[in-house]
């Protein structure tokens, strides 16, 4: 429960999804006001706020109980179910979409694919994104060269899972049970500039980063002037159910 712990932290920290992002899905026609929305690892709102911002109802599920606190703060306007993606309860054919922004790589795929296809009504739209911090191929920068020294000295890491990171590798673990199908893909590139604290609070909500490592990485800013310029990248995976399986 480390983003729990880390809940202040990650509410102020972690920056809002692209303004791209958003108009593609705005463009794709299922922001539309009174429809049914899910947001799966809601976190503390960052897809919840826009959603509810389209006039859509949405359902948010966050295991967090400190997250989940933030939310209902933030998005009061939103159903706030405290519970695990696998656990949620959620009645057939009631949703329009279903989001995973960022989350879907923590969740047993073969319990809530299953979930959410039964939730999802037969035109519904699941889309799933996530943000890469460090877009693998943008400018190497005097500070990404800091991090990537910093990454170097743990030594070699084993990560659970395929690819949680590639949009690719995502997309067949959502389709191999045959229950959705990929109808798009698109990609977005973009950059932020942040000062040392901005560095501070968004790395900390990294769970792989220990706080030694995050003090290090705000020193590398005020090492380098005091502000940086981060170039990251976010995808998007439109789905939608397949019709002949149920």
């Amino acid at each position: 429960m480390h983003f729990d712990a880390m809940a202040d932290e990650y509410a102020a920290g972690r920056p809002p999804y692209p303004p791209a992002l958003w108009d593609t899905i705005t463009e794709l026609g299922v922001m539309k006001a009174g429809r049914r929305a899910l947001d799966l690892g809601a976190g503390t709102g960052q897809a919840t706020g826009p959603l509810l911002a389209a006039g859509l109802h949405v359902t948010a599920v966050e295991p967090g109980e400190r997250l989940a606190q933030r939310l209902h703060a933030s998005c009061p306007a939103a159903d706030v179910v405290v519970a695990r993606a696998e656990d949620a309860e959620l009645a057939a054919d009631s949703f329009d979409i279903a989001v995973a922004a960022t989350s879907i790589h923590w969740m047993d795929l073969g319990i809530v694919v299953p979930k959410l296809r039964r939730a999802l009504r037969p035109d519904g739209t699941l889309l799933v994104w996530r943000t890469v911090f460090g877009d693998p191929e943008g400018p190497v920068t005097p500070f990404r060269q800091r991090m990537m020294q910093i990454v170097a000295q743990r030594g070699p890491l084993v990560t659970p899972g395929t690819g949680p990171e590639d949009a690719d590798a995502t997309a067949r673990q959502l389709t191999a049970s045959g229950l959705f199908a990929v109808d798009r893909i698109s990609t977005f590139r973009w950059s932020i500039e942040l000062d040392e604290e901005g560095v501070r609070r968004l790395f900390a909500t990294f769970s792989d980063w220990s706080a030694d490592e995050v003090s290090r990485a705000a020193a590398a800013v005020h090492d380098l002037g005091g502000t940086v310029v981060e170039h990251y990248l976010s995808w998007l995976l439109v789905l939608k159910p397949s019709q002949s399986v149920r």
